[in-house]
């Protein structure tokens, strides 16, 4: 009985909420417009601190009468000012709340209450704008729907304090738009900011603010970071400005941002790697932020945008993990918090227990950037306490950021031969990876299976037990997938795993992907796929038995794709690997006839002896080289052919080839027919 009567009582305690709730948007109908303002200023209390109030004023239709009265010329200054006031909180409660508000059209209701001469209005209009807009659920092209918005609220910059402030949140979140350096507008607006930053007449938050839009503006967009790079105010460049912010006096976060901005204007291409204010001041300051005296937040802020500074330099990366015992440093973002923690605000120590997988995601970032190149790197990474360990138990976490910052650093560390032979083998890294493999995003997927290709290399020791394993079958799967980039590693992994291996792997191979699926990749509109699936096609035309086992089966398919691809349109490079197995085929024992006996092929090979291109005829003439080989039963036949056909003629020719690796092929091939 207990539970019968739960239902009947929420649904009480709802309609009584409901109905308080309702008081207050009746009010809003009032014809006395003074009552309509005291019902307004009372729903303001309301809904301070109340999520739930806010959430049902909502539900109820408040905003669009809010919206209403804050639009009608008729309403007092003092009506229109609460009624932005109230929508301004109720911004302040959920994501919800923010998407009932831009749904019911509350951005160009405020824009448009900028225009009115009041101070006070316009500042509570703007607060609530920033609010909306710093929200992720807020498309911030809403910003730019009229041309005419961004210069108006640049003009208002300077009225005020409080303008000053929510003008630049709201830029620092939406300038990233800004794709066009030579329209008169970032001009203008980069001078604004600019004197906005620079001038000590402004409260720090302002200039923090200000300091964000350029961070925004740079990050991966070479074309505005070409831009902020010459920017010259009172003879100063906007880089050595950064450069001043990042000094040990300024504000941490000052600091931090300022080597966010260099960062982003570097990685653009606006300032080169070896330029001191890179070398000498953003990347000793970004690992100054790594250490353990510095806030949770700001640690965490400095490893990813380090990670990211240095991605794609080796010696940014070598002076990097020697600066400041880098390496052992982040060792600590594993052991954070500790249990002899010098935290003693309680808030902070909860609020850091809660958000301490950021710092190892952070830190599994950062080892991925510094090991991707250099291997005495890597061998101090996994050297470094309880390195391997803390990656296998960053696959299986919970958070999916940092399992896919954790086989992101396994990634990079594979790339090394030795640790492949060591530490890889000796921590079994494939079980958790293969776990990993099973039910992923794509994007973990993409990672994990690129992982698994250095895994699958010949002289890798977990090859073995991962084919044990039964993988064949899920990287099959994975070349069926719509990304691109997962059926690159799929057949990639495939192709490692071909390579020099045991006839019944390649059978099991063949039989898993199926020759439909096989000849489909090789007809893909991706590049990558289809260089990866001819070189998987070259691994199982390997040795004679093999090539003639295969040959025997699909033959007449493999031919057929070849055919396909020596006509089409291909690069060089696809052109040069599908002759590859060509040549394969023509070293098999029997698998030789179904060339020997296609003389349409025979004049493909003939066309690309002759060739512009040396790649291309020294693989044909490779071919031919295979077909004529003395010691092998019927050579003399096939010889008399290819003579019949003019193979000869084009072989002398190629003996006195400038490149002499084709005139030594050429040569050896000759002497086929002299022996």
């Amino acid at each position: 009985m207990a539970c019968l009567l739960e239902a009947p009582l929420r649904i009480s305690v709802l309609s009584e909420v409901t109905a308080t709730s309702r008081h207050y948007v009746d009010r809003l109908f009032d014809p006395d417009p003074q009552k309509v303002l005291q019902g307004v200023i009372d729903m303001k209390n309301a809904v301070i601190g109340n999520n739930k109030q806010k959430a049902n004023l909502i539900v109820l239709g408040a905003v669009p009468r809010l919206l209403y009265l804050l639009q009608q010329s008729s309403s007092s200054l003092e009506l229109r000012t609460e009624c932005a006031v109230v929508l301004g909180s109720l911004a302040m409660g959920t994501e919800n709340n923010i998407k009932s508000l831009v749904d019911c059209h509350i951005i160009p209701a405020l824009l448009q209450g900028l225009l009115s001469p009041d101070l006070i209005f316009i500042e509570a209009c703007l607060r609530c704008l920033r609010t909306v807009f710093i929200s992720p659920v807020t498309p911030v092209q809403l910003l730019y729907t009229d041309p005419t918005v961004i210069p108006h609220l640049m003009s208002l910059l300077s009225n005020s304090q409080r303008t000053q402030e929510y003008i630049t949140q709201i830029f620092s979140h939406c300038c990233k738009v800004f794709v066009d350096p030579v329209s008169p507008l970032i001009g203008h607006f980069v001078d604004e900011v600019f004197h906005t930053l620079t001038s000590f007449c402004f409260p720090l938050q302002v200039r923090m603010q200000a300091l964000k839009c350029f961070s925004v503006l740079a990050y991966e967009n070479t074309q505005v970071s070409m831009t902020l790079v010459n920017v010259l105010v009172d003879g100063e460049l906007l880089s050595q400005v950064f450069v001043k912010m990042m000094q040990r006096d300024q504000p941490v976060e000052m600091q931090l941002t300022a080597a966010k901005c260099l960062t982003y204007m570097c990685r653009a291409g606006a300032i080169r790697t070896d330029d001191s204010c890179i070398v000498l001041k953003t990347l000793p300051c970004l690992v100054r932020m790594c250490s353990k005296e510095h806030l949770l937040e700001e640690r965490v802020e400095g490893a990813e945008t380090l990670a990211y500074l240095m991605e794609p330099d080796v010696e940014l990366q070598r002076i990097a993990s020697t600066t400041d015992h880098l390496v052992a440093m982040l060792a600590d973002y594993f052991k954070y918090p500790s249990s002899v923690s010098a935290i003693t605000d309680i808030k902070r120590l909860d609020h850091d227990l809660k958000h301490a997988h950021e710092l190892r995601q952070a830190a599994f970032k950062l080892y991925a950037s510094l090991g991707s190149n250099d291997e005495d790197i890597r061998k101090k990474i996994t050297e470094t306490e309880n390195m391997m360990d803390r990656i296998v138990s960053g696959l299986s976490e919970s958070s999916i950021k940092v399992r896919l910052a954790a086989v992101r650093c396994l990634h990079s560390l594979s790339r090394s031969v030795q640790q492949l032979r060591t530490s890889f083998h000796d921590h079994a890294v494939w079980k958790p990876l293969m776990k990993l493999l099973q039910n992923a995003p794509d994007e973990v997927l993409v990672m994990a299976s690129s992982t698994l290709c250095n895994l699958l290399l010949e002289f890798s020791p977990s090859k073995e037990p991962i084919l044990e394993s039964g993988v064949i079958e899920l990287l099959c799967s994975l070349t069926q997938s719509d990304s691109s980039a997962l059926r690159v590693n799929g057949i990639w992994a495939l192709m490692n795993m071909a390579f020099q291996a045991d006839q019944k792997v390649k059978v099991e191979i063949v039989r898993c992907l199926g020759t439909e699926q096989l000849f489909r990749l090789l007809s893909d509109p991706d590049t990558n796929v289809l260089m990866k699936t001819l070189g998987l096609l070259r691994n199982l035309l390997s040795t004679r038995p093999h090539i003639d086992q295969i040959m025997s089966s699909h033959g007449k398919q493999i031919m057929q794709a070849v055919t396909l691809i020596l006509e089409a349109e291909h690069s060089i490079e696809v052109k040069e690997q599908t002759l590859c197995i060509l040549a394969n085929i023509a070293d098999g024992n029997t698998a030789k006839e179904l060339i020997m006996t296609n003389d349409d092929m025979l004049q493909k090979i003939k066309y690309y002896m002759g060739h512009s291109n040396v790649k291309l005829q020294l693989a044909a003439t490779f071919c031919i080289s295979n077909l004529i080989w003395n010691e092998e039963d019927g050579s003399q036949e096939r010889q008399d052919k290819l003579r019949e056909m003019g193979f000869v003629d084009v072989l002398h020719k190629l003996t006195q080839a400038s490149d002499p690796n084709l005139s030594d092929r050429a040569k050896t091939a000759m002497q086929q027919y002299l022996a």
